[in-house]
């Protein structure tokens, strides 16, 4: 078994050992499969997934109900939960054409467990169509103070007074064609 080397002072120096005190961990490729409900870091779950490391950062700070634990030197450790969640989050950007906004959407009216369940495969999210900007409540714009009114309505009395200007000049008088007097 090849390995590398580590500290470890309650290991007896006979066998497994490369030195006093030293002994060969093997290396993570001599590691078996991990068990299904082992903690997964962010470069497995990155390669299960197919994604760059970058963008399972990134969706944490778009889902909120992605909260990898996170350990020294802010290593991110992934639950199966975790995982199924971001297999579904992936399938519904990636698969069925949903924006970050829509999953968003299905996350928050479905909840976390249909969108497992979609990550798993065992449900498949509606089809969605979705506009390009969220419909603004209808709200009445506060009314306008004296001033405020008194303001506005002196600039409408000027810029009627400039369409009365240049209603009266000659479509020749704005190409510039009208004669220097």
């Amino acid at each position: 078994m090849t390995g590398m080397p580590i500290e470890d002072e309650d290991v007896s120096e006979s066998g497994g050992t490369d030195g006093p005190g030293r002994t060969l961990l093997p290396d993570k490729d001599c590691l078996p499969g991990k068990e299904p409900g082992a903690f997964r870091t962010i470069g497995e779950v990155a390669e299960d997934l197919d994604l760059p490391q970058h963008v399972l950062r990134f969706w944490e700070t778009r889902f909120t109900q992605v909260r990898p634990l996170k350990r020294g030197g802010n290593r991110r450790y992934y639950r199966p939960d975790d995982v199924d969640l971001l297999r579904g989050i992936r399938r519904l950007l990636y698969g069925q054409g949903y924006t970050i906004r829509g999953a968003q959407r299905v996350l928050r009216e479905r909840g976390m467990r249909f969108v497992q369940a979609v990550g798993r495969g065992e449900q498949v999210a509606p089809a969605f169509v979705e506009s390009d900007h969220e419909p603004e409540p209808e709200t009445a714009a506060p009314p306008l103070g004296r001033a405020d009114r008194a303001s506005l309505t002196a600039v409408l009395d000027e810029l009627r007074a400039c369409r009365r200007q240049l209603a009266r000049v000659k479509p020749a008088d704005l190409r510039g064609d009208a004669p220097a007097g």
